[in-house]
């Protein structure tokens, strides 16, 4: 297997028994343990109102990530741009890039990361949605240097080279990545029924661009690994347990669970749940090793994000050192 990059997605979830500030510290180190394993990058999502999950101000935290870490590149996955004016992100992103030269990442989504009234409290329209693709364009615009002659400029952030991510889990957002010729990432952690049809499209309708002269393919999935397959599936109770909260609308914070919740019994919702891990990877270091690698040898796979939904930090850093390791040519 060819050796990819690696990269981590964070939601900065609060765990049971803490808080935002204990998530947000949290975030903190997951990044420098990242830094520390070799991984690429590391970005936040852009979710609101939801009362266990710490990244809502994505830029804010992207500052704080990247102020107490030193080489790792460090953006969204993603921000919402439905819920934003163009110019305020450029902005945003501009002074990020100028605070932290060539580390930023812009991951840009369509959906509104949240549910619709919220999507309303966000000062946008319900049509904000249909307008992404005319808004990624007036981005590229404000960070471009023939920008200098408009009348609305942006400052940080005219002539800065700020990568920017199409983030998806539909064919549309598959469409508009080839189109516009720039990086994929699919929602595989939590979206994986369409994948493969999704990174078709968009390796079948690529456009090369200023910016990329091929298919780029990122795949966000989740890894729990630990030294045995059975503590691995322990650690897998917590995740099953945190997507029944979201499938069911009864979100808790992330938890420690010896076994599987008791509604993971009911046929219909161990089915849905079972569906969401579809690219998940669960094991130990020679479990991931092989399955992952079947994984991205099969898929053509460009960079490996990983979600690890895991309670006890320890843990969940130690996840990351066995990934590095399993992964390692």
């Amino acid at each position: 297997m060819t050796k990819i990059p690696i990269s981590v997605l964070e939601l900065a979830t609060v765990t049971e028994g803490g808080n935002f500030k204990t998530a947000i510290d949290n975030t903190v180190k997951v990044a420098q343990n990242a830094e520390s394993l070799g991984y690429t990058r590391i970005w936040m999502a852009e979710h609101h109102n939801m009362e266990y999950i710490a990244s809502s101000a994505t830029s804010v935290l992207i500052g704080h990530v990247a102020e107490k870490t030193q080489t790792i590149r460090v953006g969204s996955g993603g921000i919402m741009l439905p819920n934003h004016s163009p110019l305020v992100i450029a902005e945003q992103f501009g002074t990020l890039e100028t605070m932290y030269p060539n580390r930023i990442d812009l991951g840009l989504g369509r959906a509104p990361g949240s549910d619709q009234l919220t999507a309303m409290a966000l000062r946008r329209n319900q049509e904000t949605a249909h307008a992404f693709p005319n808004d990624i364009k007036q981005l590229q615009a404000y960070f471009s240097e023939e920008n200098r002659d408009a009348k609305v400029r942006a400052f940080p952030g005219e002539g800065l080279d700020i990568p920017l991510y199409i983030l998806g889990s539909s064919t549309d957002s598959a469409y508009l990545a080839a189109e516009m010729g720039l990086p994929y990432a699919f929602a595989a952690h939590f979206a994986p029924a369409q994948f493969r049809t999704v990174i078709n499209i968009y390796r079948n309708n690529f456009k090369p661009s200023e910016k990329l002269a091929k298919p780029y393919v990122m795949a966000c999935v989740n890894v729990l690994a630990a030294d045995t397959d059975e503590e691995a599936q322990i650690l897998l109770n917590s995740l099953i347990s945190l997507i029944i909260g979201i499938l069911t609308n009864t979100r808790r914070p992330l938890r420690p669970l010896e076994a599987v919740p008791e509604a993971y019994n009911i046929p219909e919702v161990k089915n849905a749940v079972n569906n969401m891990l579809a690219c998940t990877f669960v094991g130990s270091q020679e479990t991931i090793k092989q399955s992952l690698s079947i994984f991205i040898a099969e898929n053509n796979i460009d960079e490996l994000i990983v979600a690890s939904h895991i309670y006890d930090l320890d843990a969940k850093l130690k996840s990351f050192t066995i990934l590095s390791e399993a992964l390692a040519v």
